[in-house]
């Protein structure tokens, strides 16, 4: 791969989100701030939504591993369930007991007396729902109905659900008008632009140890951009194959043409109006050619 040839100790554009590449960026910052103060003001419900690879489950993890200590959160990254699974899936995350053959008015007794213990104990329970946008339409309702959930001073559970576009356009649906009205804070999460772009690129690369000059210029990044459309997923794979191709070659610059040609082999970019089924082929053998002289420079694999 291409760390020693950059001076890298890690990979710096996996698509694993790793909250110590979490970059304070303005969307990012703007969110988490408003997901702090909604928490800490008590509130039931509340949405980020943004589009596909903008970073939100990045963002939902920063959350959790930022809640203070008086904040149990309990988390379920795939929310496709029923009523009745997802009740199971709460018990679980809230370390209750409970036999498989229990019913569910059982379990729901079961979760609210745990509830009412953490509440006891100074504990706010969060539940936290990635893609949300999944949520079937029962188990929305069945979401709706925990916020019944509460004491003469506060709510027991309180919820942040995280969500692609089409959860605000399911929400907006006259069936969901009880849930939509608890939901008292959302965010638009946008996407990146050209400085932000930039800045994130630079810093991941500075988090994977690079210490030298940046294998990425700022005209570079401005392309990056471009194709990308700001997405930091995009970009992520963006950058991953350029440091490929500019290492295949030997080079330690990325330019634009390797830029083009990642873009040409990466689906949903905005230049990439036409593919070549030999793009993938050239980015392997521009790699295959890299290694290969580096195991002859070297001598040979030990």
């Amino acid at each position: 791969m291409y760390l020693q040839h950059f001076g890298l100790t890690e990979l710096p554009f996996s698509l694993t989100p790793n909250t110590s590449y979490f970059v304070e960026l303005g969307p990012h910052l703007e969110a988490m701030q408003v997901l702090q103060t909604a928490l800490q003001m008590g509130e039931g419900f509340i949405k980020v939504v943004g589009e596909v690879g903008s970073g939100k489950t990045l963002l939902c993890r920063k959350l959790m591993n930022e809640l203070p200590d008086d904040f149990q959160c309990a988390y379920i990254p795939n929310p496709y369930l029923t009523p009745s699974e997802l009740n199971w899936a709460l018990a679980a995350e809230l370390e209750i007991e409970a036999q498989s053959e229990v019913n569910q008015a059982t379990l729901n007794s079961l979760i609210q007396n745990r509830l009412i213990e953490l509440a006891a104990a100074g504990k706010t329970v969060v539940l936290v729902l990635d893609e949300a946008q999944a949520i079937p339409d029962d188990t929305l309702e069945a979401l709706r109905l925990f916020t019944n959930l509460e004491t003469e001073q506060r709510k027991l559970l309180r919820f942040v659900l995280f969500g692609q576009p089409e959860l605000d356009q399911r929400l907006k649906q006259d069936k969901f008008r009880q849930l939509r009205q608890r939901i008292s804070f959302s965010y638009d999460l946008r996407l990146l632009t050209e400085n932000e772009v930039n800045n994130y690129i630079q810093k991941r690369l500075r988090v994977a140890g690079l210490t030298g000059a940046s294998p990425v210029s700022d005209k570079v990044a401005k392309s990056i951009t471009k194709a990308a459309r700001g997405t930091p997923r995009l970009v992520n794979i963006l950058v991953h194959k350029a440091l490929l191709l500019a290492y295949g070659e030997g080079k330690h610059i990325v330019t634009q043409s390797h830029i083009k040609t990642a873009v040409q082999d990466t689906d949903d970019t905005q230049w990439a109006g036409w593919r070549s089924k030999w793009i993938a082929v050239l980015i392997a053998m521009t790699l295959l050619i890299g290694v290969s002289a580096s195991l002859w420079l070297s001598g040979g694999p030990s």
